[in-house]
């Protein structure tokens, strides 16, 4: 029997721009309105309603063979669209390998350290000298080094060491994301694209040394459509529960118009399927970390109240809707992002921009 031996196909790596690019999309990206805009930084729904932090270590183990490598893994999730429409979307993780001490290769899926550093890095792209917008390409490129991740993790609280930076960018740029909306593929790429990293060498002699990576389209979209809302960037890094975060993003994105007068609900289904936390095998105690994330979000001045509605089939609680009212730090902070969003939107007919909100693909 003959063998064919399949030629390998390296695949082509992108270049970030080689001069400077004037971008009044990526200038209205980077300009907030805050009193400490170290403090704020963007969110964008598109890409982060994608669950793809969502497995623990405890998760990867068991998903491990005894070589350390693991298949795929699949996570079916809906969304709502703006049309109320509930639309069926699923997602494939190929986990990061990742050459170890001994030579072989151990499978990472990216985890809620990875979801920190990508935060910092949004963080650290809208600094105008570290971030690159090319708005004909639709791409969007961040420089940064170990040290300014290191520097921002350690001044809002959740230091890292330089090696736990290393491992993290690792993950994001050599895993793999495919995403799919009714069936069909919209979406495969990693979370850092075309990342290129310093040697070892340059590494050891400065770790100032700059890398660059580039932002997947959803974010790059974002940049071009002024599709991102500003947030409380340090409240978001200093909550300690991983749900905690996911909740307060959805507020963010969806309690846009938050008052002392309006509500927020959502029922406990929803938040399960759509965030892929809830993953304990007692409905009771993953409905006891909704309570404790809730808590955490009334310390963190994000709600001042919050009511639980208890839905039973016989003596089983079937479902749970959780209404929220809004505490006025977060309203404040609401309030400047959607002026933010009108000022933003004055600017671009000022400057005769017409955008494209239309969903990424």
């Amino acid at each position: 029997m003959t063998v064919i031996k399949k030629k390998s196909v390296k695949k082509a790596v992108k270049k970030p721009p080689s001069k400077a690019i004037k971008s009044l999309q990526y200038d209205l990206f980077s300009q907030f309105l805050a009193k400490d805009e170290s403090e704020v930084s963007n969110t964008v729904e598109y890409w982060e309603r994608i669950p793809k932090y969502f497995l623990s270590a405890q998760e990867q183990n068991k998903l491990r063979t005894a070589e350390g490598l693991a298949q795929l893994y699949s996570y079916e999730y809906k969304v709502k669209d703006k049309h109320g429409n509930i639309l069926p979307y699923s997602i494939d993780i190929q986990p990061a390998l990742i050459k170890q001490s001994d030579g072989k290769g151990k499978a990472f899926f990216p985890t809620k350290a990875e979801e920190i550093i990508e935060e910092v890095l949004k963080k650290i792209f809208t600094e105008q000298s570290l971030g690159v917008h090319d708005p004909r390409k639709v791409e969007s490129w961040v420089k940064f080094s170990y040290s300014m991740i290191r520097r921002e993790l350690k001044n809002k609280g959740c230091e890292r060491k330089y090696s736990q930076i290393k491992h993290s960018l690792e993950v994001m740029s050599k895993c793999v994301l495919t995403v799919y909306e009714d069936g069909k593929e919209i979406y495969i790429g990693s979370i850092l694209q075309d990342y290129c990293s310093v040697d070892r060498a340059e590494y050891l002699a400065d770790t100032e040394a700059l890398h660059v990576a580039r932002f997947p389209i959803f974010i790059s979209h974002a940049v071009n459509t002024l599709q991102a809302r500003q947030f409380n960037y340090a409240r978001f890094l200093g909550c300690e529960e991983q749900l905690t975060r996911w909740i307060y993003k959805r507020l963010i994105n969806r309690f846009v118009n938050a008052n002392y007068m309006n509500t927020y609900h959502f029922l406990y289904s929803d938040m399960k399927q759509a965030s892929g936390l809830l993953r304990l095998k007692d409905e009771k105690d993953n409905r006891k970390k909704v309570l404790s994330s809730l808590e955490e979000l009334k310390e963190k001045g994000v709600i001042l109240t919050y009511e639980t509605e208890e839905r039973k089939e016989g003596r089983k609680i079937a479902e749970v809707k959780y209404t929220l009212t809004a505490h006025s730090e977060f309203i404040a902070e609401q309030k400047a992002a959607n002026k933010r969003e009108n000022l933003q939107a004055v600017e671009a007919r000022k400057q005769g921009l017409l955008v494209d909100k239309s969903n990424p693909r």
